[in-house]
């Protein structure tokens, strides 16, 4: 059997990604490999609906399984069109009528988080916000505490403010830290952020915020060391925050 005869009856066997790779080989095996009946076999298994038409709905059904068989990499983003020296973060935290906590923190101070977590963190707390999630954490000083089992009538509210229009939108609205991981020291709450209308089809994106507490045995109240808020349902990176933040309903 002729060397070509045999390439021929090996390409057919190939998947996509080899028969692509013997295209590189030669001329030769570039002019077998190319052939567009060996693509439409293989497209005929990811997409048979397709190869039922005489013709190739692209060019090519090679141009079609190469443009559609791999995921799309993640698209660089635009640089975002505010920046966190523009934010400033209205918190409170509420335990039914009593304030224990109200501050108005400048997002270049909520953005960087903890350099170095303080010492009596648990080990899985530490792993937690030195991990690579991007998340805005603020220490709390003074400390403040809560009494065990009374943190679902512990209430929170963030807005925030642009500084460039004197604009405001809302976060979390008086959402409460119902549940306790006690396994990483944390009382979680979330609320639906507000989207502006400008994006119909954006909905169901939450903001988390957690109290950090410490872990220091007794479990009688949780000892509030760091206030953490993230989105990382849909933004893991500073640019991501900054342009979901920008598509919230400024009012």
């Amino acid at each position: 059997m002729a060397f070509e005869e045999v390439l021929k009856a090996v390409f057919p066997l190939l998947d996509g990604v080899d028969l692509a790779s013997c295209m590189a080989v030669s001329k030769q095996w570039r002019d077998i490999a190319s052939d567009d009946y060996l693509w439409k076999c293989l497209c005929s298994k990811r997409w048979p609906s397709m190869c039922k038409r005489p013709n190739p709905p692209s060019v090519t059904y090679y141009k079609l399984y190469q443009t559609f068989c791999r995921r799309q990499h993640r698209r660089t983003l635009l640089p975002p069109r505010i920046s966190f020296d523009d934010l400033e973060f209205f918190i409170d935290i509420w335990a039914e009528t009593t304030l224990l906590f109200s501050e108005v923190v400048p997002g270049s101070v909520l953005q960087p988080g903890f350099k170095i977590p303080p010492s009596g963190v648990c080990d899985l707390l530490k792993f937690h916000l030195e991990g690579s999630e991007y998340k805005m954490t603020l220490p709390v000083e003074p400390r403040f505490t809560i009494p065990a089992g009374q943190n679902q009538n512990v209430s929170v509210s963030v807005m925030v403010g642009r500084k460039d229009s004197n604009k405001v939108a809302r976060i979390i609205n008086k959402s409460m830290f119902d549940y306790i991981d006690r396994s990483s020291y944390r009382a979680l709450a979330f609320d639906y952020l507000d989207i502006s209308p400008v994006y119909p089809f954006l909905s169901g994106i939450r903001a988390w915020i957690s109290l950090l507490f410490m872990e220091d045995g007794n479990e009688e109240v949780i000892d509030v060391f760091g206030i953490q808020m993230d989105f990382c349902d849909v933004a893991n990176s500073k640019e991501e925050v900054l342009w979901l933040l920008d598509m919230l309903d400024w009012k």
